[in-house]
């Protein structure tokens, strides 16, 4: 079993939640950040019944951060 780091983000309209670490892009979303949650959840196990390990990035990721820019 894997752990993965998601990311969820919290709109007007709802949740978006999406992994960190894998390759390709797997998005989740839902009213309710449990709704999110679940469904990206169920995306990143098809995701990798599909792919495998190929599924992973092919080195380890240290981490990630929130930045901000002004523009």
């Amino acid at each position: 079993m894997d752990q993965i780091k998601i990311i969820i983000e919290h709109h007007p309209d709802g949740y978006i939640a999406y992994p960190v670490g894998l390759n390709g892009v797997v998005i989740g979303e839902g009213d309710t950040y449990q709704e999110a949650l679940d469904n990206v959840t169920s995306a990143i196990r098809f995701h990798l019944e599909t792919f495998g390990n190929k599924a992973f990035l092919d080195y380890d990721l240290i981490g990630a951060e929130l930045a901000e820019v002004v523009i």
